[in-house]
C-alpha cells in the first residue's frame, strides 16, 4: 500500500514538474506579445477617445523619358492589375527611398497607380503616362495606430501573421498548462474552482445581458 502511494506521489510530482516547465516556457515566449495585445486591446476599445493627428507627406517628380515610354508600352498590353516593373521599383527607391515591395499596380491607359498600405498609415504612388509626372503620398497616423494595426494584423505581411499564429499557440499552451496546474493544486486551495468559474461566468453574463444583435 505504501509503495503504491509512493508511485502515485512520484507520478504526480513528475507531471507537476512537466506542466510547470511547459507553463513557464510558454509564458516566456508569449510574455511580450501578451503585453502588446493587452495594451492595444485597450487602445482599440477606446479608439474614438484617442485623438490621432495624421501627418501627410506629398512628393512629386518626373520620371525619365525612357522609363515613361517603357511603362506606356507595357500599359497598352497589360491588364487592369499587374506587377510593378523592376525599373519603376528601382527609380522609386532612388528618388524617394520608397520600397514598393511585392505590391501590385493598377494599370490603365493613362496612369499607373500603386497602393502601398502599411500599419499605422497609408501610402500610394501614381505615374501619369502622358506627361511622366509622378506623385507619392505618405500618411502616418502615429505609434498608437501602428500598434493597433499590429494587433489586427492589418497590412503587416505574412511573417507577422505567422508570429500571431505562433503567439496564439503559445498562449493556448500557457492557459491549458495553467489549468492543469490549478487542478493539481485545487485540493489545497479551495477558492481555485470558484475563481475559475467566475472567470467564465462574468463574460458569459455580460455577453448575454448587455450585447444585443
Amino acid at each position: 500500500m505504501h509503495a503504491k502511494q509512493h508511485d502515485t506521489s512520484q507520478r504526480r510530482a513528475y507531471w507537476l514538474k512537466t506542466l510547470h516547465e511547459w507553463h513557464w516556457v510558454s509564458s516566456a515566449i508569449c510574455l511580450v506579445g501578451m503585453l502588446l495585445f493587452a495594451v492595444t486591446g485597450f487602445t482599440l476599445n477606446h479608439a474614438a477617445d484617442i485623438e490621432a493627428r495624421p501627418r501627410v507627406t506629398h512628393l512629386g517628380a518626373t520620371v525619365p523619358v525612357a522609363l515613361r515610354d517603357a511603362l506606356a508600352a507595357q500599359a497598352r498590353g497589360a491588364g487592369q492589375q499587374g506587377p510593378v516593373p523592376d525599373a519603376l521599383r528601382q527609380w522609386a527607391r532612388q528618388q524617394w527611398r520608397v520600397d514598393i515591395g511585392d505590391h501590385e499596380a493598377e494599370w490603365s491607359q493613362d496612369e499607373i497607380y500603386v497602393p502601398l498600405p502599411r500599419p499605422g498609415g497609408d501610402a500610394w504612388l501614381r505615374i501619369g503616362l502622358a506627361d511622366g509626372q509622378a506623385e507619392y503620398e505618405l500618411t502616418e497616423r502615429g505609434w498608437i495606430s501602428y500598434l493597433n494595426d499590429l494587433h489586427k494584423g492589418r497590412n503587416t505581411g505574412a511573417v507577422w501573421r505567422w508570429f500571431i499564429d505562433i503567439l496564439a499557440v503559445a498562449c493556448l499552451v500557457f492557459s491549458v498548462t495553467g489549468l492543469f496546474i490549478l487542478k493539481m493544486h485545487a485540493a489545497r486551495r479551495p477558492f481555485t474552482w470558484p475563481m475559475v468559474g467566475l472567470g467564465l461566468l462574468v463574460p458569459l453574463l455580460l455577453a448575454l445581458l448587455f450585447i444585443h444583435s
